[in-house]
């Protein structure tokens, strides 16, 4: 067994718990209320933003050129592609570029990304456990969203294109080949820390879909 296979068996209980969750059925059969899908898209605005800190955070600790130079490229491909294109797509949804640009993190956003540029700080390996929730897991829901059929809606329908396509679907080997051979050399103690960098990631994943599906706001 991979690491990267360890990894999945452990976080099990939160990656079906996220499959099961009403925001991600509703998504895979059309009958999710757009505005909480709206909730979703401005919160993942801000994510990418902060997301786009970790990996040039990886860059600076990668242990060789060509992983500098692939986190380099993603950094690019993330502020300069991905945003535009979420821009766009968010447009879609009615959320035009000042709405989004005025999104104020949830507490649960806050708290996510906090925790990765935190990871990002540690190390390459800390870096990259902390990332794969997110690449692997939206890749998965996206391949069993599609499994089960496209739903009516359009922008639903567009969301598990994106994520269950070959790009995503690349990147997600590829993030998990990386972790493998990180944690081949790496310390137990070491692959210790990974193993809770990735379970606490997963449940983060969770705990944004939820957070969007409930509109969570600062209670004070």
């Amino acid at each position: 067994m991979s690491f990267t296979e360890e990894l999945r068996e452990v976080a099990e209980p939160i990656w079906a718990a996220t499959m099961d969750h009403p925001m991600v059925e509703g998504i895979g059969d059309g009958t999710l209320a757009e505005e909480r899908f709206r909730e979703w898209v401005r919160q993942d605005y801000v994510y990418l933003i902060e997301y786009s800190r970790v990996f040039a955070l990886g860059a600076a600790h990668a242990p060789d050129l060509e992983r500098m130079s692939t986190f380099a490229t993603l950094l690019d491909e993330t502020l300069n592609t991905e945003m535009d294109l979420h821009r766009s797509y968010a447009d879609d949804f009615g959320i035009g570029e000042a709405e989004l640009a005025a999104t104020e993190p949830n507490p649960t956003t806050r708290a996510y990304t906090d925790f990765l540029v935190r990871a990002g700080y540690e190390g390459f390996g800390e870096t990259v456990a902390a990332l794969l929730p997110c690449m692997w897991g939206f890749n998965e829901t996206g391949r069993r969203l599609d499994e089960r059929g496209r739903p009516d809606h359009e922008g639903y329908a567009e969301w598990i294109d994106t994520y269950a396509g070959e790009e995503f679907t690349e990147l997600a080997d590829w993030c998990r080949d990386l972790m493998d051979e990180v944690a081949a050399d790496a310390r137990p103690e070491r692959r210790e820390r990974f193993r809770e960098l990735f379970v606490t990631s997963s449940r983060y994943e969770y705990m944004f879909w939820d957070a969007a599906y409930r509109s969570e706001g600062w209670p004070v």
